[in-house]
């Protein structure tokens, strides 16, 4: 079902039930997200790929923020939520697999 636009809302308790549904829907993404990035030790290893790509975070956050613009979401808030996660994936991936490798 369609959630009503925001605007057309008229009691907090009506849009807090509208956000509650958009952060599960979220949470969900985000777990597949994880899911994909808990396999690129294993890749990254085998690619002789450095935990730490800086060219490649660079390549993401430029990304984040050019989607977030389209969709109306504040290029700096999204660039932070992805830093985030990012620095909590490079930081799993190097108790795996070091930090040697090439920038790739």
């Amino acid at each position: 079902m369609a959630r009503p636009a925001p605007d057309s809302i008229e009691t907090m308790a009506d849009l807090r039930v509208c956000i509650d549904e958009i952060d599960s829907a979220l949470v969900a993404l985000l777990a597949e997200r994880e899911r994909y990035t808990d396999r690129a030790p294993d890749l990254k290893a085998r690619e002789g790929i450095a935990a730490r790509a800086p060219r490649r975070v660079d390549a993401v956050l430029g990304n984040v923020r050019n989607k977030a613009q389209v969709h109306g979401l504040d290029p700096d808030l999204a660039e932070e939520m992805w830093r985030i996660m990012i620095e909590t994936v490079i930081a799993r991936e190097e108790r795996v697999i070091g930090k040697e490798g090439i920038d790739g």
